[in-house]
């Protein structure tokens, strides 16, 4: 009798720990941790790239904010809604990143109108479209990565140069009337404002990273150019 309630209550608790581990499974499929569920397939070298096109988007964004405050009359071009709405659609709308007022022009073509004479719209809009569109067409079109995608450490490298082609035009170019296209940079006696240059120079300094980093992974040797500022020709991508 004794022996039978023992097998009892053994059976008991085999049954209780059971139902706690299907219980418990049952919750982690439901409710599967997608931190860990993303990082599934990734090489350190991929979470690198995914942490640099992350940082330099938010860059992108932060950029835009400071260059509609600094040109507000810009903005009125494109919208009347606020600064912030504005950049929340054309980072989050469901555009692909195509644009009417600018001709649907991207990458290098974009930057080219923001300087443009003729151009009379939103200058903001296609320097910045130009500079994401050509970020992401030198990550393989792609922010997020994995075990076998690879990305071009030379296209990172010209694109890093083409950035800095284009905040060299964004202080140096000047339409007829001897003014600049975009203020950005504030140089006064008593303050001086260097925040757009310092935020461009981390974008800049991620995507240089990457591409030396991965040219060392693939040895690959990446081929250094030197731009002509006298020029402003940028490099295509």
């Amino acid at each position: 009798m004794k022996k039978n309630k023992f097998y009892c209550i053994f059976f008991y608790l085999l049954l209780s720990i059971f139902c706690v581990i299907q219980n418990s499974s049952a919750k982690e499929i439901v409710e599967p941790d997608r931190q860990s569920g993303n990082q599934f397939g990734k090489t350190d070298f991929d979470r690198m790239a995914d942490h640099e096109i992350r940082e330099n988007i938010q860059s992108l964004q932060t950029l835009m904010i400071k260059l509609y405050k600094r040109n507000p009359s810009e903005l009125k071009k494109s919208t009347s809604d606020d600064v912030e709405k504005m950049v929340n659609w054309v980072f989050n709308g469901n555009h692909n990143w195509n644009f009417d007022a600018i001709n649907n022009a991207q990458s290098t073509d974009a930057i080219y109108l923001a300087f443009n004479e003729e151009y009379k719209g939103d200058r903001v809009l296609p320097f910045i479209v130009g500079i994401y569109t050509m970020l992401i067409k030198a990550h393989g079109g792609k922010k997020e990565f994995y075990l076998f995608d690879s990305i071009d450490p030379q296209l990172l490298y010209n694109t890093s140069r083409n950035i800095e082609m284009a905040v060299w035009k964004l202080s140096n170019s000047k339409n007829s009337s001897g003014k600049p296209f975009l203020l950005t940079n504030e140089l006064t006696g008593k303050e001086n404002n260097l925040s757009f240059e310092r935020e461009f120079g981390k974008i800049i300094g991620r995507t240089d990273f990457l591409a030396f980093t991965l040219s060392e992974k693939m040895e690959r040797s990446i081929t250094k150019i030197i731009q002509n500022l006298a020029t402003g020709l940028l490099i295509p991508i």
